[in-house]
Order: structure tokens, then C-alpha cells, then sequence
């Protein structure tokens, strides 16, 4: 029985809510259309080519690479591609250049640009900016991981941020490399990117490498980009 009175309660409540409701004026509905806005006149002012980072980064990349330093002489190793880099020729530098190319293929390799020099008689610079098309996915973060992976992986190795770069970090590697009649070797490296651009610098002397020296130039580099 109790349980019969609640249910008919509920029933009466229902119907006399609907009464209610019933009975009052309908609530008119506000308009599904919207205001118009009022559009801007005139045309919108191009970004000059120092504001549009594409214009910056579409033209000749060697125009982007740090100059020498005052008194500095031509890098170790010589090259004849007036500072261009092709596929064949950037992936030659890895361990294994076939592989290295076929990755590059798939990732979308538009062209590089290399700049190298030497201050005094031992200590040797070289800079490599790599440019990707990045139509499919963004490449130039990869690469720059996959930089600061394998500079990682090598013993006795300490590591700083490149200020302003979010992930771009120097190495120094502390532990130099010896070959029977050449003086042990020092190195360092640097790799960061910015938009469709990987950077990457290597430093090389016969005594260890600062690393306030190396930071500076990440610093610069990244400035041009």
C-alpha cells in the first residue's frame, strides 16, 4: 500500500506540472540567425622578408650559416662544393652512407649547406644546416634528436641546454680519441632546429673543449635561423 501511494504521488506530481506548464504563455526562442560583423576594409600588409621566416629559409642557405671568425684558415678537410651539400655527399659522413641515404630519401632531404674553418693549428670547426621538405611529417626534430642520441651514447660525455632552443643541447666529450701516431683528439658537438632546419656543429683540438666556447656558437647559429 505504501509503496502503491508513492508511485501514485509521483504520477499526480507529474500531471501537475504539466498542468502548470500548460496553462503559462510559451517563452519565445531567440534567433538561430547571428548579427553580421562588420569586415575590415583595405588589404592586409605582407610581412617583409625580414618579419616572413619562409622568405628567410627559402633562399640561399649558406646565407644563414655563422661567418668565420677574424684570421681563421680554411677547415681540415677540404671540400670543392662551395658550400653546398648534396644527399650523396652529407651521407657520406655516416658510418654506413648507403643506409644513411636511403633515410634520407624517405625523409625528405631537400639540401644542406656546410661551413668549416680552423683557428690556429689545431682547433677545427664545422657547421651543417639541413634543410627537409617536411610534407609528410616534421623531420628536422627527429634529426635532431637522433643527433643528441648518439652524442649521449659516447663515454664520459657532459651535456648543457642551448638556451632559447627548447630540446638543443652541446656535448663535450671528455675522453679524446688515440690513434698509434696522431695526438689525441678532443671533441664536441652541438645539435638543435628550428622550423624545417636541423643544425648540427662538431668541434675538434688537440686539448679539451670549453664549454662557454661552444654554447657561444650554438647561440649565434641559431640567431641566423
Amino acid at each position: 500500500m505504501i509503496a502503491a501511494a508513492a508511485g501514485l504521488g509521483i504520477v499526480a506530481g507529474a500531471c501537475a506540472g504539466y498542468l502548470i506548464q500548460a496553462d503559462r504563455e510559451p517563452t519565445e526562442l531567440p534567433s538561430l540567425s547571428q548579427p553580421v560583423l562588420d569586415r575590415a576594409e583595405g588589404e592586409v600588409e605582407a610581412l617583409s622578408a625580414a618579419q616572413d621566416r619562409l622568405v628567410k629559409t627559402d633562399g640561399d642557405l649558406r646565407k644563414l650559416l655563422v661567418s668565420r671568425p677574424k684570421g681563421a684558415g680554411d677547415g681540415f678537410v677540404a671540400t670543392d662544393t662551395d658550400g653546398w651539400l648534396d644527399q650523396a655527399a652529407y651521407a657520406d659522413a655516416y658510418e654506413s652512407p648507403v643506409d644513411s641515404f636511403n633515410y634520407l630519401a624517405d625523409s625528405e632531404f631537400r639540401r644542406a649547406a656546410r661551413t668549416a674553418w680552423r683557428e690556429g693549428d689545431t682547433y677545427g670547426v664545422e657547421i651543417i644546416l639541413v634543410q627537409f621538405r617536411q610534407e609528410r611529417e616534421l623531420v628536422a626534430p627527429e634529426q635532431s634528436e637522433n643527433g643528441r642520441y648518439w652524442a649521449e651514447k659516447k663515454d664520459n660525455t657532459r651535456s648543457w641546454a642551448i638556451p632559447g632552443t627548447g630540446d638543443g643541447r652541446v656535448y663535450v666529450h671528455d675522453t679524446p680519441v688515440r690513434e698509434p701516431g696522431y695526438a689525441a683528439v678532443y671533441s664536441a658537438e652541438a645539435h638543435a632546429w628550428r622550423g624545417d632546419i636541423a643544425m648540427e656543429i662538431w668541434v675538434h683540438d688537440v686539448k679539451p673543449i670549453t664549454k662557454s666556447k661552444l654554447i657561444t656558437l650554438a647561440n649565434r647559429q641559431m640567431e641566423n635561423l
